[in-house]
């Protein structure tokens, strides 16, 4: 058996391959960034045509750089962003991907709230319906689409698409299943009662066969082995939810300790040896045999910085330093004040809200960039302390948390977390933990590992730890006070805005 392990990270936005040896070592990393589609307002859409070809080409240049033998990889695990809707057709081809930053059905989903849809949903599933959740966006389809509805064959996730591509195999696995609200969370298989509260009680042929996470979905096919450098008959595990991939992958694996991920979506998540909390969360996902992932998560996190960057700062490169960490320069050189102004991160609406929209509150003429960008930062964070306030309302106990994701490649924005949650924040010594946890995982599916947490001990190390100031501690609750109240005073506004937008396209139209 080979020595090193491929991890892919298939994102909203950016596909990575990985290679690593089994204590963790990164050999050889490559990336492509996708493009989205938005072809109405509210509607994400990316061409899996495209996805697939940034897998092969990363996976090769990532072969290339490591300089190793195909035959040297033992194995193959992938993850990928959770909900959105990626399907294929009746024959089996590429067909349909919708992301999971699309908020199209908002209206089904407030629809299903008055009916008492999510009543019958969360015992099941341990989730309610929402506006990117697969099950939600395939019932919008069912309604507002049905010329595209009935050519789908198999609707599954991001990386279930490339693990398909690899292998020729029609599977998905339980850690995205569970995390899309499509499987009985206890008895961890479909369930017909649950679809047909979604109203798709006939859709449970377009659901593949489900395996467990480390179980191995299929090899390497002699064609993509020639198309990617890959050895044919190389193992393919099931893989993961990205955001479990990441705890994995920046070192939470044993019950109870606790993830929070700042990517694209905000993700607050605690190891627990059962299938539920005592009370609500946004959900819960199953990814071993016997534990659980409680979440509380929205998509209101690092996408906020790349927005601002990518709308406000690219083309400001100065003596090669990225304009993320000239943001992040600029906020660090702020001595925060009692006036700073105060950011909605809700440019993809907020969780139970999606009507809800991003905003600076309080710029004053003295305000310059790096206040702005301090303020983003600062309320990505008090994003995440409201979804793990839930998570500790509901019955979970932690004390300090590790942080990965995007965010925390930074210096600042880590301490910012410690200072926003008062409690410890640590991060791992990979920046790739997706595809670490990835890795692991493959791991564990060809016998390297016992388990996860054993292939975790086996491959994490910790990078640096952040402890909270008081003061700033104390400031910040101040401020996140502050930082509601403005949320529950825009929340009519932000409706009557919605409305407006739609008497507009209306009039268009």
């Amino acid at each position: 058996m080979g020595d090193y392990l491929l991890g892919i990270d298939a994102g909203n936005t950016v596909i990575k391959a990985v290679i690593f040896d089994r204590t963790g070592q990164e050999l050889a990393h490559a990336g492509e960034e996708g493009h989205s589609r938005m072809p109405y307002p509210g509607h994400v859409e990316r061409d899996l045509g495209e996805l697939w070809a940034h897998a092969k080409r990363v996976i090769r240049t990532c072969l290339d750089k490591a300089g190793i033998a195909a035959t040297d990889i033992a194995a193959i695990g992938c993850a990928g962003h959770g909900n959105g809707l990626y399907a294929l057709d009746r024959n089996g081809e590429p067909f349909l991907a919708i992301q999971s930053l699309d908020t199209r059905a908002i209206g089904l989903v407030e629809e299903w709230a008055a009916e008492g849809v999510g009543d019958r949903t969360y015992p099941i599933g341990r989730q309610r319906p929402w506006p990117s959740q697969t099950p939600t966006l395939l019932a919008w389809l069912k309604r507002h689409r049905p010329e595209l509805f009935e050519h789908i064959g198999t609707v599954f996730f991001c990386k279930d698409f490339v693990v398909n591509r690899l292998t020729g195999r029609r599977v998905s696995e339980v850690s995205d299943m569970s995390g899309a609200g499509l499987i009985d969370l206890a008895a961890r298989r479909y369930d017909r009662t649950l679809m047909a509260a979604y109203g798709l009680a006939d859709c449970m042929d377009l659901l593949p066969p489900l395996i467990e996470s480390a179980d191995i979905a299929g090899t390497v096919t002699e064609e993509v082995a020639a198309q990617t450098g890959l050895a044919a008959g190389t193992p393919v595990i099931g893989g993961l939810f990205d955001v479990v991939a990441s705890a994995l992958g920046s070192g939470v694996s044993r019950t109870g300790s606790a993830s929070i991920i700042a990517g694209t979506w905000s993700i607050n998540q605690v190891i627990i040896d059962r299938p539920a909390l005592d009370g609500p969360v946004f959900m819960s996902a199953t990814f071993d045999r016997s534990r659980y992932m409680a979440m509380e998560n929205s998509a209101t996190s690092a996408a906020n910085l790349e927005w601002l960057v990518r709308e406000f700062f690219e083309g400001e490169h100065q003596d090669g330093v990225s304009p993320f960490d000239a943001c992040c320069a600029l906020a660090a050189a702020i001595e925060p004040a009692s006036d700073d102004p105060l950011y909605h991160p809700y440019l993809y609406g907020a969780q139970q809200d999606g009507h809800a929209r991003a905003g600076f509150y309080g710029v004053a003429g003295w305000h310059g960039k790096g206040h702005l960008v301090r303020a983003l930062l600062e309320g990505v964070a008090f994003g995440h302390r409201q979804h793990i306030e839930t998570i500790r309302k509901a019955g979970a106990i932690f004390d300090e948390a590790v942080l990965s994701g995007g965010g925390s490649r930074s210096r600042l924005w880590p301490q910012i977390f410690a200072d926003v949650l008062g409690m410890p924040v640590s991060v791992a010594v990979s920046r790739e933990t997706g595809a670490l946890g990835a890795a692991i995982a493959a791991g564990t599916g060809v016998g390297l590992f016992a388990d996860f947490t054993e292939g975790a001990n086996a491959m994490v190390r910790v990078e640096r730890h952040y402890k909270p100031n008081d003061a700033l501690t104390a400031r910040y609750n101040r401020r996140y006070a502050l930082y509601k109240d403005i949320a529950e005073a825009m929340t009519p506004l932000w409706r009557r805005l919605s409305a407006t937008k739609g008497q507009v396209a209306g009039a268009a139209a």
